[in-house]
């Protein structure tokens, strides 16, 4: 093969022409040096275009990592707000337990539960360690968490507290029966009959006849007839151990096995069976135990 390339160069018609030899590896050289520019030009070209790119990107992920630490500033500030707020709620759990216990016969109800450890308040981390925030609030979290199954755990158990004291405000017989004079109070009198003294288990409330007697508490009537000595009785269970009677009635105006509620009336004044003269004979029993009614009544 030959060495060289021979180019032949005509300027115009008029011209001779020229011809020029060129070595073989000359024109190589020229080619491989060509191409060698063109990648570098491309590559140039690139990766000027990925560092613009890049730079792009980063000018976005910092004002993407910006607005992520400003969110995390106003959550941080959220969960130092809430926890005040649960705190609040244990300060107002604690309060409810003791007003319940103060006015509670039995004294059931612990005077508290729970109660939270002293906490990192987010805000004191705000400028520190951005791991140290992320830990501050992951911890925070798990507190409220736990905070909020005790406060939960808490109105439960006063939800089932304040049920069960309703049930017994129901149950007790607070009303008064029938209004008028006490003519003879509970406990030891003078027997009107035999003139010796006898053990009074109730309270004598004198009014005139047919005058209507009330429920003095949502109950269920279980005696509704005559007996020779009290005359017209009816006896109501209350529930929680509370009993009731009502003797010398006039007229039942209720049954055996009936509800009643309270302030229904369930009959009416008379002076049936053993009796001086019209009144009601009106009994209070605790778990068949007779008590003063006066102790109840308002």
């Amino acid at each position: 093969m030959p060495d060289h390339f021979t180019l032949m160069i005509i300027p115009n018609r008029k011209s001779g022409v020229r011809k020029v030899s060129v070595p073989k590896v000359a024109i190589r050289n020229i080619l491989i040096t060509s191409v060698v520019v063109v990648l570098v030009v491309l590559f140039v070209v690139y990766d000027y275009a990925s560092i613009k790119r890049d730079r792009a990107e980063m000018s976005r992920l910092r004002e993407q990592n910006r607005e992520q630490q400003q969110q995390l500033r106003e959550l941080g500030l959220k969960i130092d707000e809430f926890s005040d707020r649960m705190e609040e709620l244990r300060q107002t759990d604690k309060k409810i337990r003791v007003l319940a216990y103060e006015t509670s016969r039995d004294k059931k109800l612990p005077l508290s539960i729970g109660g939270s450890d002293k906490e990192t308040r987010i805000k004191d981390l705000l400028n520190k360690d951005h791991n140290a925030l992320i830990e501050g609030m992951r911890k925070n979290i798990e507190k409220l968490k736990e905070e909020a199954n005790e406060r939960e755990k808490s109105f439960d158990e006063l939800l089932a507290f304040l049920r069960e004291q309703k049930s017994i405000l129901a149950s007790t017989p607070s009303l008064w029966p029938v209004r008028g004079w006490v003519t003879s109070g509970f406990g030891p009198r003078r027997s009107p009959f035999s003139g010796g003294v006898e053990f009074h288990k109730g309270i004598d409330i004198s009014t005139r006849f047919g005058k209507a007697i009330v429920a003095p508490a949502d109950g269920l009537v279980v005696v509704c007839g005559y007996e020779s000595m009290d005359g017209n009785t009816i006896r109501i269970e209350h529930g929680h151990g509370f009993t009731t009677a009502y003797l010398h009635l006039s007229k039942m105006q209720v049954k055996r096995g009936q509800r009643v509620k309270k302030g229904e009336i369930i009959g009416y004044v008379g002076d049936s069976g053993r009796s001086t003269g019209p009144h009601l004979h009106y009994g209070v029993y605790v778990n068949n135990v007779p008590v003063n009614p006066k102790k109840y009544l308002r």
